[in-house]
């Protein structure tokens, strides 16, 4: 495996999915609306910039794909990207009932199917199933990972999901967005330690504030509350699994930030354990969040260079 230190982040790109972003001195084109029917008849939409090679990025948990405009704006002097909104967000249809992941990676079969693209990138649970694409689907020729938040013992992440689906059951959906929040380290370490009472509150109090403002580019934390769901069940149905990555044939590329929690660097050195060919890299001063756009505290612009690179 080969491991290499990006550069540090210095500069923030500007503006989010409304806004035009140069281009080697040009001013990018608003992105075209597209959408794919997916095997259950479900209607995935998805935004697509630039033309050349396809790259398709799907978004992580907690984000939809507005998240990464910045991102695919910043790549689209050089690739056709295609940044799709999963299953139960913004432009595309519902999860329905049955396996979450066969879902999402039938989503994926739909969107290269119709785009062309061999090239995939994921971030979290969009890594996960970025990762069984690359390993059920021989179209993809190269896959990036960033930070899959695989847990070595399923049992954990199934037992999250349990408590998850119990609150939001009863309607605690700012217990059940803690619940979220810790069993996936997000959000800052200092919140996640105060009591679940209090952070509870705080999150309720964020929702009924948000709910007051005017609809923007990016969904609720209401409205994203309802997928989380799907997205812990599909990190409790790739976690605990490491040996059936071996069989990726796809060139692979790990990415994360070194600002990131311990347990995310240690998901992308087990993956580097079973992916020898694997290239690794490490973002300086950057974390879980680094691709999203600047105004969600992202730094696409090392993330965009690392891409460039792998998949030119």
């Amino acid at each position: 495996m080969f491991t290499r230190q990006a550069p540090a982040i210095t500069e923030a790109a500007s503006a989010a999915e409304r806004a035009t972003l140069p281009i080697d001195g040009a001013v990018a084109s608003e992105p075209l609306l597209r959408s794919v029917t997916s095997r259950d008849g479900t209607t995935i939409g998805y935004r697509q910039f630039g033309s050349g090679p396809g790259l398709i990025l799907l978004h992580g948990s907690m984000s939809s794909g507005a998240y990464h405009v910045e991102l695919a704006r910043l790549l689209s002097d050089t690739f056709a990207v295609y940044v799709p909104d999963r299953r139960g967000r913004g432009l595309s249809g519902p999860y329905r009932p049955g396996d979450e992941l066969d879902q999402e990676l039938e989503d994926v079969a739909a969107l290269l199917d119709a785009t062309g693209a061999t090239f995939l990138w994921g971030l979290s649970s969009g890594a996960c199933i970025a990762l069984h694409a690359a390993r059920t689907t021989r179209a993809i020729e190269k896959v990036a990972i960033f930070e899959p938040p695989l847990i070595p013992d399923r049992a954990r992440a199934a037992a999250f999901l349990r408590g998850f689906d119990d609150e939001m059951a009863h309607g605690k959906v700012d217990a059940a967005m803690i619940t979220a929040m810790r069993g996936a380290e997000m959000g800052p370490a200092w919140f996640r330690a105060l009591p679940k009472v209090l952070t509870a509150r705080l999150v309720g109090m964020g929702i009924a504030q948000e709910a007051k403002r005017p609809a923007g580019a990016y969904p609720t934390m209401r409205e994203l509350a309802s997928t989380l769901h799907a997205d812990f069940a599909v990190v409790a149905e790739s976690s605990g699994r490491l040996d059936d990555y071996r069989s990726i044939r796809a060139e692979v590329l790990l990415m994360g930030g070194s600002k990131s929690p311990a347990y995310l660097k240690r998901a992308l050195a087990d993956l580097a354990s079973v992916l020898d060919a694997a290239t690794r890299v490490e973002l300086e001063g950057l974390d879980h969040a680094a691709s999203w756009n600047s105004d969600v505290r992202g730094h696409p612009e090392p993330v965009a260079a690392e891409l460039r690179r792998f998949f030119a």
